[in-house]
């Protein structure tokens, strides 16, 4: 018979292992519009929480780089779903040479940088819009997603994608800084971009998102929502992988 001690020592054992469990299981659902920061936190998180992470956004920015490379209209939904169901889009850990941020394939061609140009931003917009190709991408996803411990980011993860997900979170900032933060990854690209019309393709971007017919951007109800204007990337991610910590321990 155990004695009191080591019942109290089998309980705290077993509660740890429930809960480290409970956290190797999670879902996270990271939604948001454009230049909100979703990529790099989510990928932060998931290397810190040691997930798989899942750049949905890349995933439609790689399809949107296959239209243009192939000549298909981008107005061609149902084209362009059967060449991104058809190619094959991998996606890889990023490092130094891509700001951390994932390596992206699609035919063993790296795309990496390619589908982060200013003509690409501008039309993965419409091109996402397209229900064929978003039912292609969101099978995927869902895929993917399936098994836990992971972290998804895009703009209809909690609602369509993962609306079962543990935690859901609402990334955001205002118009003005997501500008300056796209203003700087272009440069770092090479390019030189207008502020100015690059304020405006942001709020157009929103527009369309929010307004889609098909998976529009949609804040989940149950979602916790982290506004980064005034936040580093650091005390995101913190922020992130404490509330994961807090659910795995409601979880166990």
């Amino acid at each position: 018979m155990l004695s009191q001690l080591g019942q109290v020592w089998v309980q705290m054992e077993t509660s740890n292992r429930t809960a480290s469990h409970a956290l190797k299981t999670l879902k996270v659902a990271i939604d948001g519009p454009a230049g909100a920061g979703k990529s790099t936190v989510a990928q932060l998180a998931a290397k810190r929480l040691g997930y798989l992470y899942i750049d949905t956004g890349a995933m439609y920015r790689a399809a949107t780089w296959l239209a243009v490379h192939r000549g298909i209209a981008i107005t061609d939904g149902q084209a362009i779903a059967d060449a991104a169901s058809k190619a094959n889009i991998r996606l890889e850990q990023g490092d130094e040479s891509t700001s951390n941020r994932v390596k992206v394939f699609v035919d063993d061609q790296d795309i990496t940088h390619g589908i982060r140009t200013n003509e690409i931003s501008d039309l993965v917009s419409p091109v996402s819009s397209h229900s064929p190709l978003r039912k292609v991408m969101v099978a995927q996803q869902k895929e993917l997603a399936k098994r836990g411990g992971v972290v998804l980011d895009g703009r209809d993860i909690g609602t369509v994608v993962m609306p079962d997900a543990n935690l859901k979170i609402y990334l955001t900032a205002s118009p003005e800084i997501r500008a300056k933060r796209r203003l700087k990854d272009l440069q770092a690209l090479g390019e030189s971009p207008v502020y100015e019309e690059l304020l405006m393709s942001i709020a157009d971007r929103d527009n369309r998102d929010s307004s889609r017919a098909d998976s529009p951007l949609k804040q989940a109800e149950d979602a916790v929502v982290i506004i980064t204007d005034n936040l580093t990337i650091d005390q995101v991610v913190d922020a992130i992988v404490k509330l994961c910590l807090a659910e795995a321990e409601e979880k166990r």
